[in-house]
């Protein structure tokens, strides 16, 4: 099976635009790796919402939290160091991917293209901030997953254009005392979705002094749509974006918007893992990202087996029952854990690069849930 020629990335034409950052090119870089007490200039978010402030189940996820307001979290040397690796040559050539939710997408490049951006993810104090505001102690997804990169270019007289236009629809608006569908929700930079993953941090790696918009948009138990302002070079937002449907706005006042998203999982193999691959199938290597994800999953099996051998073997040493209803249950989760994991991976040759259905989103598996409560016993 030709799995590396059928998922291999397009090969593309640079887009030609200026770095915001000046010199973010790598031959000034240095080479110092990841230092925490140099590269992290970390403020903690002045808001956390819970997912009962948006309107959502108390139990829906793995943490209460939903969603944070953008927090500093790197200095500007860490952001020109991760610029430089994500915009190389390299990076361009071999990861560079686009869907019918985003047009320009970065991924699976680390640590190979990538190697300060995935030890800034892997180091233990940025994963101690992140936990923090999640609310529960969590991992790097995997390592494909780490650095995702989505970016939105212009022209110079496309921003300006963008910019009038802008102008004169808030002055019409204004004159005549209407109000019609917000710009920003025209065209979004990465449209109406659900992570496949639990936890997502975004990082912004662009100017946005004079930026407009570029808000993450989410709805809301009641379907109303909560903004979250979108965060300013080298700030981040942490987001349990598997549970809660959300897109990117596009923005105007400045040429590029490039974020950096870098997925996350509970720590604790005993928690739910409801990682799904429907977003990133079609966007990714199959054979490297089944591999991570074939290989993690089979590691907290293995943890819980452990587990509950340990447990059971502690029983018999005390002198206790052997509870067979409770190694029943136990095995019944997992039996759902493995077909999960089965569903999931879908044969190579059924998956259309690029093209990403709307079984993610929120509706669908309420939809299957109310389906199988209305089936007969």
């Amino acid at each position: 099976m030709a799995t590396a020629a059928l998922l291999a990335p397009d090969r593309v034409v640079k887009p030609t635009f200026e770095p915001v950052i000046q010199g973010a090119t790598p031959q000034v870089q240095s080479t110092e790796s990841f230092n925490p007490k140099k590269h992290i200039k970390f403020t903690p978010p002045s808001k956390v919402y819970t997912m009962q402030e948006l309107g959502l189940p108390e139990d829906t996820g793995v943490s209460p939290v939903a969603v944070s307001e953008p927090f500093p979290l790197f200095t500007t040397e860490a952001i020109h160091r991760m610029r430089a690796e994500v915009l190389s040559e390299a990076v361009w050539d071999n990861c560079k991917y686009s869907s019918n939710l985003a047009q320009c997408q970065l991924r699976g490049f680390a640590p190979e293209y990538a190697p300060f951006v995935y030890d800034t993810w892997k180091n233990p104090e940025t994963l101690a901030i992140v936990s923090k505001i999640a609310g529960v102690d969590l991992v790097t997804e995997m390592d494909f997953e780490i650095g995702h990169i989505n970016i939105s270019v212009k022209s110079e007289k496309q921003k300006a254009e963008e910019l009038i236009a802008f102008a004169e629809k808030a002055s019409t608006e204004a004159d005549e005392g209407i109000a019609g569908c917000p710009w920003e929700d025209d065209k979004p930079i990465v449209d109406w979705h659900t992570d496949s993953y639990p936890f997502v941090c975004v990082t912004m790696l662009s100017d946005c002094t004079s930026m407009i918009g570029g808000e993450t948009a989410l709805k809301t138990g009641s379907g109303d749509v909560l903004k979250v302002r979108g965060p300013q070079m080298g700030c981040a937002v942490v987001l349990q974006g598997r549970y809660i449907e959300h897109q990117a706005l596009r923005a105007l006042g400045a040429t590029e918007r490039i974020t950096m998203v870098t997925s996350f999982r509970p720590r604790c193999p005993t928690l739910p893992d409801d990682t799904v691959l429907t977003t990133v199938r079609p966007i990714s290597n199959l054979s490297e990202l089944y591999f991570q994800f074939s290989e993690y999953r089979l590691e907290i099996l293995e943890e819980r087996i452990r587990d509950k051998l340990k447990t059971l073997r502690e029983t018999k040493r005390g002198g206790k029952k052997f509870n067979t209803l409770s190694l029943k249950k136990f095995l019944k989760e997992q039996e759902q854990f493995l077909a999960h994991m089965n569903k999931e991976m879908i044969d190579e040759d059924l998956v259309v690069r690029g093209s990403i259905d709307d079984s993610h989103l929120l509706r669908h598996r309420t939809n299957e849930r109310k389906a199988k409560r209305s089936r007969p016993s």
